[in-house]
């Protein structure tokens, strides 16, 4: 009897040890599965998308343009690649955005004020009317407001195979660079001065002679008379062109690009191609960047402006409010022609709305940072 347990005993035994074995049979079969499908993945071919920026090389800009770059490269995880070209490697500076539409370029960083030529609806997406907002609440718009909404209806509407997105809030643009200080509006007239987009209508709506060039042609332009005076972006981008060795007066403070922001292009074929998460990479790393870009721009800008003062010679003024209080009557003046189009009057207003809310709690909250800097370091502003 006791025999005839141990042989049951051992015969079970051998029936799990199968049992058990077959099972994992089949689990290791789908875990192998799945271990070879892993590999696959790690293993895919990376997707390098060619991007040029609008900026040469020594610009600061070129440097927030690999900022953004960076990011991406080192979030991917090897599966994604932004390869990056310098202004002019494949197009000039106003023509990447023609190039990213083509599939010419993947990928384009520039700003939209380079293509408002198609539409001027394009300058109100960085360069348009200060109702009191800055350019952080130019993004607030952009992407909480409606703005990358109204910028996709924009594409759509020009027939434009792009996706976009926005980055760096820049600080309020100089008024720029002049043989003598200007003091009012009246110096302004008949001057050969550069500036782009809709500044370009304001300016001329205020008698001046506007040329519109891209950064690198800007110095070469006043050396051969072509202009008399100028505007870029900030005080790093002027020195990098050589501003101070052509100029030695700076006016700061103006109306006329005082909430500005990159525009980061990709060809909307190429994106709408690429898996849902290196989408959204290339859309929250635009964010990333932002602040990573005005956090470079704020220590940069502070330095270079401070060597212009202190090493180059330069004279630095404050733009009379008298000549800011024209290029608002000028920007009245603009609009009201402009508002003629129907969306160019659309995206007006859902800024304009915008700005009201989040610029009345602002300056109404806001501490006065010039009383606070003039306490501690009196007598430095001059105004």
């Amino acid at each position: 009897m006791k025999k005839e347990k141990v042989v049951k005993k051992q015969a079970d035994v051998k029936i799990g040890r199968r049992k058990f074995l077959k099972k994992a049979a089949v689990v290791g079969g789908v875990a192998g599965a799945a271990t070879l499908g892993f590999p696959m993945v790690s293993r895919a071919k990376t997707v390098t998308l060619k991007m040029q920026g609008a900026w040469g090389a020594k610009d600061i800009f070129n440097d927030m343009a690999t900022d953004y770059v960076k990011r991406v490269n080192e979030m991917a995880g090897g599966r994604l690649k932004i390869q990056y070209l310098i202004s002019g490697a494949v197009v000039k500076a106003f023509r990447v955005q023609d190039a990213v539409h083509k599939g010419v370029l993947d990928a384009g960083h520039q700003v939209s004020v380079y293509w408002y030529g198609k539409s001027k609806v394009a300058s109100l997406f960085g360069t348009g009317p200060v109702f009191g907002q800055n350019a952080h609440q130019g993004l607030a718009w952009i992407y909480y407001g409606g703005g990358l909404e109204l910028y996709a209806e924009l594409m759509e509407k020009l027939k434009l195979n792009i996706v976009g997105f926005f980055a760096m809030p820049m600080p309020t643009q100089p008024l720029g660079w002049f043989k003598k200080p200007v003091k009012s509006a009246k110096d302004l007239v008949g001057l050969k001065y550069r500036t782009v987009g809709l500044a370009a209508d304001i300016f001329q709506e205020m008698g001046v002679k506007v040329t519109q060039l891209p950064g690198g042609e800007i110095v070469p332009a006043l050396e051969r008379g072509v202009i008399e005076a100028f505007e870029f972006n900030n005080p790093t981008s002027d020195r990098s062109f050589g501003a101070q060795d052509v100029s030695k007066v700076y006016m700061l403070g103006s109306y006329h690009q005082a909430a500005e922001f990159f525009e980061i292009l990709f060809n909307k074929t190429k994106y709408d191609a690429l898996p849902k998460e290196h989408q959204a990479l290339l859309k929250y790393t635009a964010e990333a960047a932002s602040s990573a870009n005005y956090w470079r721009g704020q220590d940069q800008y502070s330095r270079d402006l401070q060597w212009l003062k202190n090493k180059a010679g330069v004279k630095i003024y404050r733009t009379p409010d008298s000549i800011m209080k024209k290029q608002l009557d000028a920007w009245d003046t603009v609009l009201v022609n402009l508002e003629k189009d129907p969306f160019f009057a659309k995206v007006v207003k859902s800024q304009k709305e915008f700005a009201y809310r989040v610029a009345y709690y602002d300056i109404l909250n806001s501490c006065d940072y010039k009383l606070a800097f003039e306490h501690y370091f009196p007598g430095e502003l001059g105004f």
